[in-house]
């Protein structure tokens, strides 16, 4: 087990209904099967992260398998580029862990000794994570400050999430790798042409970190013909909500077909 104690660094073990560290600080296990390694002290918040209505509008959603081609080829990069290696996998911030869980199926199908983390720190969206999959090992905790050891992992994923570049560094094994995805310029162009005046593309400029070199990128575009709750849920998943006016959000949630498109930046980054 890669993780260690968030508030000493040391290892943690685990034992029968919880983890345990040297000195003796112990994290339980909960019901649903996570484990919560996010001390209060280092909360800036009280319920930090998505709220139960995001996390069930994403969950419908991707339950829609809109984003599967996406999902699909980042499960496929990582089976490819983590051959030979333990296959120790974290998705960082992976939410209800719906990619998690993918990456997950795909890799075990080839090594049962596959181990995969979902990391999160929304308690809600982990709370789903665990309950309904059982085959990956989910937490609360800070994409800041990560519980992992040094060098424990083969790769970290991380989908539409923050991180700290220093803390991703520290985790992954030498010769490891972070694959990332990021909107394209053109991802979502729809919805910022009924709420913005003025439309902007996203920047694909691939991300300059220290110590990883860039080895692969790629773009996955598609076209979504979403239904309208769909669409809706797609609008609540992201920042475009609180820009979006109460005509758009109405117009949206009734609409029976909702032409959208996906559009992914897919960067792999080898740690030198």
């Amino acid at each position: 087990m890669a993780y260690q104690c968030p508030l000493c660094h040391t290892p943690l073990t685990h034992q029968v209904r919880s983890y345990v560290c040297d000195n003796q600080h112990q994290f339980d296990i909960a019901k649903e099967g996570y484990v919560n390694l996010m001390p209060v002290q280092h909360k800036r918040s009280k319920d930090p992260g998505d709220n139960k209505a995001m996390t069930q509008a994403r969950r419908r959603f991707l339950n829609g398998s809109h984003y599967d081609a996406m999902r699909d080829r980042v499960a496929t990069l990582c089976t490819e580029h983590l051959a030979g290696t333990c296959n120790q996998v974290l998705d960082l911030g992976c939410g209800e862990g719906y990619y998690t869980t993918h990456i997950a199926n795909t890799l075990q199908s080839r090594d049962n000794n596959a181990t995969i983390y979902g990391l999160d720190i929304s308690k809600v969206a982990i709370r789903y994570a665990a309950k309904r999959y059982h085959h990956c090992h989910f937490s609360v905790a800070s994409s800041q400050r990560l519980p992992f050891s040094e060098h424990s992992l083969d790769a970290v994923v991380r989908i539409y999430a923050p991180s700290n570049p220093k803390e991703i560094l520290r985790c992954i094994r030498p010769g490891g790798f972070l694959l990332t995805v990021t909107p394209a310029a053109r991802h979502l162009f729809e919805y910022k042409e009924c709420i913005y005046d003025t439309v902007k593309l996203h920047d694909e400029t691939p991300e300059s970190l220290d110590g990883f070199t860039l080895e692969h990128s790629e773009k996955v575009n598609y076209t979504m013909a979403l239904p309208g709750s769909d669409a809706f849920d797609l609008l609540q998943m992201t920042p475009f909500y609180w820009h979006a006016n109460d005509n758009f959000r109405d117009s949206l949630s009734q609409a029976t077909i909702f032409p959208c498109e996906a559009d992914f930046m897919v960067h792999l980054y080898r740690k030198s």
